[in-house]
């Protein structure tokens, strides 16, 4: 074993450190099989994570999984399974079955939603989130109670007055909320230097009074460590903090987005190159925390339960008609 890993620098076991691995691959393996689900038409649209497991999976394991909210964007499939979804959970939503927790199979897949596990929904126009973290880190000071609420976000819903609005209030009130921002290089087709005039999302956190940090998406370690702060800061009192993670969405934008009218396939290529699980993989493996073979036991433990959670929901229930309006009026 090495002299003290970076994990362990940051106080995180071994076994901690390859369940964040675990998790990240548990994303990467039920996103690419809903690819091939509705490739084959059974379910009707994939929204992915690829390419941002690491600082997703980084990041929720440096809040408190017991108390914290977490209020995540659509790509977040490594936050929400950090926080208690399942990857059946996952399929009953993306086959819009009636045991879909986010909701009953009303809703898009990706719009994540579990009272159980203080996962909060998000709505299809973007960054509508944000506000919602604010107001949750506001009620809780009300109560007097110590959760920290953690919001994700593209940085083009950082163009947003929702953000504007959201991250000015809570910088005001020095309410407990952790802002990130995955960077993943892409507004759906427009590039980030057409969206943003500043070289960093974060460079912005210094004209609502907090602090902006960026780090490198691909590493679940780096994000790790900057949540791990901002939450320190939140609890004591001294307000939110914007971090920026750099990373790139692998995939297309989504199932009905066709990324080659305005990406060149050589930068997805090459961006493959630094697929943060790969790298993460290199690390554990290259530092004996965890060896190829317990690697090949977890992807074949990983691909049955992917392969159960598929026929489950595929055989599931739909919801019976009538529900149609419930929820909808008061009843």
């Amino acid at each position: 074993m090495m002299s003290n890993m970076r994990h362990q620098e940051l106080g995180l076991s071994d076994e901690q450190a390859i369940d964040i691995y675990r998790t990240m691959l548990l994303a990467r393996k039920i996103d690419e099989r809903m690819w091939l689900l509705n490739r084959s038409g059974k379910i009707p649209f994939v929204i992915s994570c690829q390419g941002q497991e690491a600082q997703q999976v980084g990041a929720a394991f440096a809040l408190n999984r017991e108390e914290d909210y977490v209020l995540p964007y659509y790509r977040d499939m490594g936050v929400v399974l950090a926080f208690g979804m399942t990857a059946k959970d996952l399929m009953m939503s993306g086959f819009a079955k009636k045991d879909d927790p986010s909701s009953g199979g009303r809703q898009m897949p990706g719009h994540f939603g579990q009272r159980s596990n203080r996962i909060v929904t998000g709505s299809s126009p973007v960054t509508t989130q944000v506000p919602h973290a604010v107001g949750i880190a506001l009620a809780g000071r009300l109560e007097q109670k110590n959760f920290v609420s953690f919001v994700t976000f593209g940085e083009g819903s950082s163009n947003q007055g929702d953000f504007h609005e959201g991250a000015n209030f809570a910088a005001v009130h020095k309410l407990p909320v952790i802002f990130m921002c995955e960077n993943n290089k892409y507004a759906i087709s427009v590039p980030y230097d057409k969206q943003v005039a500043c070289e960093r999302i974060s460079d912005r956190a210094i004209g609502y009074g907090m602090p902006g940090v960026t780090v490198d998406g691909n590493d679940p370690l780096e994000v790790y460590a900057a949540v791990k702060e901002a939450r320190d800061r939140a609890v004591r009192g001294e307000g939110p903090t914007l971090i920026e993670t750099i990373s790139y969405r692998l995939t297309a934008h989504s199932s009905d987005d066709d990324d080659s009218s305005y990406r060149e396939k050589e930068e997805v290529l090459e961006a493959r190159k630094k697929d943060p699980l790969i790298q993460y993989e290199t690390y554990l493996i290259e530092g004996n925390v965890m060896t190829s073979e317990m690697k090949e036991e977890m992807t074949k433990e990983i691909m049955q339960i992917v392969n159960e959670a598929t026929d489950e929901a595929e055989n599931a229930a739909y919801a019976d008609a009538e529900s149609a309006l419930r929820y909808v009026y008061a009843e």
